[in-house]
């Protein structure tokens, strides 16, 4: 089954980058440029995985409130952050939300899948156990 990716970020060139990163890994990808439109989605799509940009600016939501609300909507939802402001305090916060991984900009989008991929190579080695095929 195809895992599905919302990717938050208010900078069209960052959010297309990271879609055609995923699409080429074979990931179904969505794109929401603020946090009205990425609770929408994460409502009608249902993603395994979001990808939050921290700082979206001169919109009503920063990440903070839209990581909140979006882990009200759904508890499990795996939420990783990116940001390119080195503010402890605030990824300090993030975690303590329920992201489970941040990434610091620029990045390398390849970084960001490799590291997307090996969390679903990790769901599912728990889930099916160690199992090997001759």
């Amino acid at each position: 089954m195809q895992k599905k990716v919302l990717i938050v970020d208010d900078h069209y060139g960052i959010r297309s980058l990271l879609r055609e990163t995923f699409q080429e890994e074979g990931f179904e990808t969505f794109e929401a440029a603020n946090g009205v439109q990425a609770l929408s989605i994460l409502k009608e799509k249902k993603p395994d995985f979001v990808l939050l940009d921290l700082k979206i600016t001169n919109h009503r939501m920063d990440g903070i409130e839209i990581l909140q609300r979006m882990k009200k909507f759904d508890k499990a939802i795996k939420i990783m952050i990116m940001t390119a402001y080195e503010e402890l305090s605030l990824i300090n916060k993030a975690h303590s939300l329920g992201a489970i991984k941040s990434f610091m900009k620029p990045f390398q989008p390849q970084t960001i899948c490799s590291a997307l991929k090996q969390y679903v190579n990790d769901q599912q080695h728990h889930r099916y156990g160690n199992v090997t095929t001759a």
